[in-house]
């Protein structure tokens, strides 16, 4: 079994990895980090300390009503993305520990078509 990097839990709820294939399992944020246990599969958890999340990205679509998934990107592992039940409490909860500004929304569907039409016309 593995051994927990958290001393205190925060919350615990049911969410999906979407790393490679869809994982199914929990996520646990307490004081030292954030983990994510596979429900069939002990030796699949992810554990990210609190001091290696460099931004948390969320996913914000109709106006902040829905947050289909988000993101941790960290310092030297790359991006792990994850969805949840109530993606809302598990902002929060992560709020408590990484800076405010380091938790941004992601670009929409519009923002990234824009982007790629300006690149593609700006001369340079």
């Amino acid at each position: 079994m593995v051994q927990s990097i958290n001393t205190k839990v925060d919350l615990v709820i049911d969410a999906t990895s979407h790393i490679r294939i869809s994982d199914y399992g929990k996520i646990m944020i307490g004081d030292k980090g954030f983990e994510f246990y596979n429900k069939r599969d002990p030796r699949k958890y992810i554990q990210i300390p609190w001091e290696e999340i460099d931004y948390v990205i969320a996913s914000v679509m109709f106006k902040g009503k829905w947050i289909p998934r988000y993101a941790i990107q960290t310092k030297r592992n790359g991006t792990f993305t994850f969805s949840s039940k109530d993606p809302k409490k598990v902002l929060r909860a992560t709020r408590k520990y990484v800076d405010p500004n380091r938790m941004v929304r992601s670009l929409s569907f519009f923002d990234v078509i824009k982007r790629g039409l300006k690149g593609k016309f700006k001369k340079g």
